[in-house]
């Protein structure tokens, strides 16, 4: 028999122990504390023109690259991963938080901190790679960790979801990993990517036929990024299967 929860069974009723609320990889602890410094610096302690700087400079843009890589400074190339550190404001911050300690904790106990690092950096270029393919020259800035939360979700659906469909907080990275195949024909999986889609076309729908106040909604990076993860995750999931649980 198999138990998302741990559980002793004696002479009396059934004690449970319960899963931590809060019990997050300290690389993970790391990245939220960095995103939530580098939002105070910006909101607190930079001027205007200051962090305009930095948004121009570190976000991401898709018409730096219809402009001579030679007429314009190196933001091309760090800005596919710099604009993940920068957010529109505490309410994109939390948001982005919230998902990443709900779907990130898993990725980073299963893969460790290094290929976590690599994986962020790659998501968040194919995110804006996606983004700019639909918005190609455009004068329009991105920001946000959206699309590497987005690639957190896609990179999880191949793995947390145990075979009743339930998530365990704590164990949920020693599942087996469903092959492409066996993820496109689990429930979970499909309730849960038809679910995230669904909404993220709601929204790219509503931005187009309806007006927008204050930034849009990055949905095709949103897109870009679960699409990355749940496509690419096995290059950084190498550890043996005969590791994990079933």
């Amino acid at each position: 028999m198999r138990n998302d929860g741990i559980g002793v069974e004696g002479g009396g009723p059934e004690v449970r122990k319960r899963e931590p609320a809060f019990n997050l990889p300290g690389s993970l602890v790391f990245v939220l504390g960095l995103l939530t410094l580098i939002h105070i610096v910006r909101t607190y302690l930079l001027s205007v023109p200051t962090d305009e700087f930095v948004l121009l400079h570190f976000g991401f843009i898709p018409g730096r690259y219809i402009i001579p890589f030679a007429e314009q400074d190196y933001g091309w190339l760090w800005s596919p991963v710099t604009y993940s550190l920068l957010h529109g404001g505490w309410e994109h911050l939390v948001f982005n938080a919230f998902w990443m300690v709900a779907f990130g904790a898993p990725v980073v106990r299963r893969i460790g901190l290094l290929r976590f690092f690599l994986f962020w950096c790659l998501c968040a270029a194919a995110a804006v790679a996606f983004h700019t393919a639909l918005h190609w020259g455009e004068m329009i800035l991105v920001v946000g960790a959206s699309g590497v939360v987005s690639g957190l979700m896609g990179a999880a659906a191949r793995f947390v979801f145990s075979p009743s469909g339930r998530i365990s907080r704590q164990f949920a990275h020693l599942n087996r990993r469903l092959t492409i195949p066996e993820a496109l024909s689990n429930r979970s999986v499909l309730v849960f990517s038809g679910i995230w889609f669904l909404t993220n076309f709601l929204i790219g729908f509503g931005q187009i036929f309806g007006s927008v106040s204050g930034g849009a909604i990055a949905w095709e990076a949103h897109i870009g990024g679960f699409l990355f993860g749940f496509l690419f995750f096995p290059l950084f999931d190498v550890a043996s299967a005969e590791s994990r649980r079933d």
